[in-house]
């Protein structure tokens, strides 16, 4: 396959996998404000059925990436892509966290409010922003290398 049709794979499981990142945590936060036993077996089962659709669109784009990166090896010497890769590991962290969220509402565990979710909820919108500026831009904003 061309190196093109790669990269629009990486890019739609890219857009899969925020879908997740983005409405999970929403859950998140009308789980956290529900006090409705039955309401609350609901969202556990829309939080596990997300949680994998996630999954597979991360493990896509990350797979999808290193391909890219084979293909290309030259993006390993350019500091916007260093700095992408750190967001993107950032934001396996965030899905990392994610996942713990979804077991700890499984098991009515949680003991944050609706309120930590919200903001919780606004981190992979911040990745995203920089992450497009890095790509489309191919530098750091103010920085220069």
């Amino acid at each position: 396959m061309s190196y093109l049709v790669y990269k629009a794979l990486h890019i739609i499981f890219m857009v899969t996998w925020f879908a997740g990142l983005f409405y999970l945590p929403r859950i998140f936060v009308y789980h956290a404000s529900n006090s409705n036993p039955a309401t609350s077996e609901t969202f556990k089962v829309m939080e596990k059925k997300l949680m994998i659709m996630t999954n597979i669109g991360g493990a896509l784009t990350v797979i999808f990436g290193l391909i890219l990166i084979m293909k290309n090896p030259a993006l390993l010497k350019m500091g916007w892509f260093h700095f992408k890769l750190t967001l993107v590991f950032l934001l396996l962290i965030y899905h990392f966290y994610c996942y713990r969220y979804v077991l700890i509402f499984r098991h009515d565990k949680n003991h944050h409010s609706h309120k930590f979710y919200r903001y919780f909820n606004e981190i992979p919108s911040v990745i995203l922003v920089l992450v497009v500026f890095l790509v489309i831009l191919k530098a750091i904003p103010f920085i220069h290398f």
